[in-house]
């Protein structure tokens, strides 16, 4: 329902969200502006209870110790290359692995920086602690009455710390209050609980763009723009409101009008990797705990020390954030295991080379693996599952750090296929690599309350 992109561009050119490209906008919110009647109104759905997470005594890596000759060999070439060209090897790690088979080990352990690959551990821990059918729920309440289209008395918008309210949401909450019959409210707009709005994280600027985007006689240019990519003949929504935007620490006594139903939690991760959004990650983040919670549950999921997973925020948006290659392997590994017993994959949550559009999409990365990137100024990584003939699928880290951050990525794409040309590509994703077509159909929804 969504083109997020342009308006994404704008504001992360200020922000601190990572490049994404337009098409991301487009797709992020597929489905969402269509809303409710009150004769279709359904019950309110109840999230999937998750199963208990992996126990540290079930570790999620092999021995650090004899890799591979073969493979460890090329993966030492690698890294003379990349010393010829100025970067220290200790700056650099690498994990690979085939099942329980290690196949190459360059500084395994050690902790490195990590850049986005974090999200793959806010992801694991968001999906533990809430599971993978979990909406984010805003309820939209009055303390008043609706007499002949005029709400006499406020709006209320209790949050739930949903990532993904956006201008194509507001539009379609907007729509669903005319089908209510409100034309005009008298009162203010009340914002409760953590209400974010275009990734915005004060709750009054979020409170004050929904104002706007309830009533397009005032649209800006951003929400009018985002409106175009709506579907033909959606309704403009008509809402005066009066007062002005307040913030309560409570929500007063009210009745319910609208709840607004996100995207289920496991298809805002996958958005939110695609396309590697900082704001979102840290979001989430915030929900489970921070960012010290995600590592500690992170590392509990892996079996990993501790000490190999050092958080600062869920977004990679430092580079106090270390990881150990290991860990980071076991990561994407505890995410599939997480996710089979809801018929599930990686490729649920993460980005499937050739067939999903994000800031991938422009690298020549081999088809069909599934994968996390991470830059920042002076670091890339990357990491995930590659499926091969030989060697069957196997899941990868690698971590750089140096200058020079693009001839980084190019000898990544190499050294991945000179391994493909070695170990045979796959013609079709395996079945632990496919991702389930039934979450196509997962939309965000607006509910009106009887």
């Amino acid at each position: 329902m969504v083109n997020l992109m342009e308006k994404i561009k704008v504001m992360l050119q200020n922000r601190y969200l990572t490049a994404v490209s337009s098409i991301a906008l487009l797709t992020i919110i597929a489905g969402c502006a269509t809303t409710e009647s009150p004769q279709l109104a359904t019950p309110s759905p109840v999230a999937e209870s998750s199963p208990p997470p992996i126990q540290p005594s079930q570790p999620l890596t092999v021995s650090v110790n004899n890799p591979e000759t073969a493979t460890n060999t090329k993966i030492q070439q690698y890294l003379n290359e990349l010393t010829a060209r100025g970067s220290a090897k200790e700056d650099q790690g690498i994990w690979m692995q085939s099942g329980n088979t290690l196949l190459a080990n360059h500084q395994g352990t050690v902790p490195l920086s990590a850049a986005s690959i974090t999200k793959v551990a806010t992801s694991l821990v968001a999906l533990q602690q809430f599971g993978p059918e979990h909406q984010f729920i805003t309820v939209i309440s009055t303390n008043g009455t609706i007499e002949d289209g005029v709400l006499k008395g406020d709006l209320i918008i209790q949050g739930s710390e949903d990532p993904l309210f956006v201008w194509e949401e507001a539009i379609a909450l907007g729509n669903t209050l005319n089908q209510k019959g409100i034309k005009r409210i008298t009162g203010s707009l009340i914002i409760v609980d953590k209400f974010y709005m275009n990734f915005e994280l004060d709750p009054l600027k979020s409170g004050e763009l929904l104002k706007q985007a309830l009533n397009s006689q005032i649209w800006p240019s951003e929400a009018a723009a985002q409106y175009q990519t709506l579907p033909p003949n959606t309704p403009k929504p008509q809402i005066t409101i009066d007062g002005a935007v307040k913030l309560l620490p409570a929500p007063p006594t009210s009745a319910p009008l609208v709840k607004h139903y996100s995207l289920p939690l496991t298809e805002l991760i996958k958005k939110m990797n695609q396309y590697s959004n900082n704001l979102m990650a840290d979001m989430l983040a915030d929900s489970v705990g921070g960012a010290k919670t995600v590592a500690q549950k992170a590392a509990a999921a892996t079996g990993v020390p501790p000490a190999e997973i050092q958080l600062v925020n869920g977004s990679g948006l430092s580079e106090d954030n270390r990881i150990s290659p290991r860990a980071a392997c076991a990561l994407f590994i505890a995410l599939e295991r997480y996710l089979q017993p809801y018929s599930m994959t990686v490729a649920d949550v993460l980005t499937v080379v050739g067939k999903d559009q994000g800031i991938l999409s422009e690298r020549a990365l081999p088809k069909l693996a599934v994968v996390k990137s991470g830059t920042l100024d002076n670091v890339s990584a990357l990491g995930g599952a590659l499926p091969t003939q030989k060697q069957e699928t196997v899941w990868f880290v690698i971590m750089n750090r140096g200058a020079n951050v693009e001839t980084f990525r190019t000898q990544q794409e190499v050294l991945l296929k000179s391994f493909l040309n070695e170990w045979g590509s796959v013609q079709a994703s395996p079945p632990e690599l496919t991702p389930n077509p039934a979450r196509n159909s997962k939309v965000s929804r607006n509910e009106i309350v009887q």
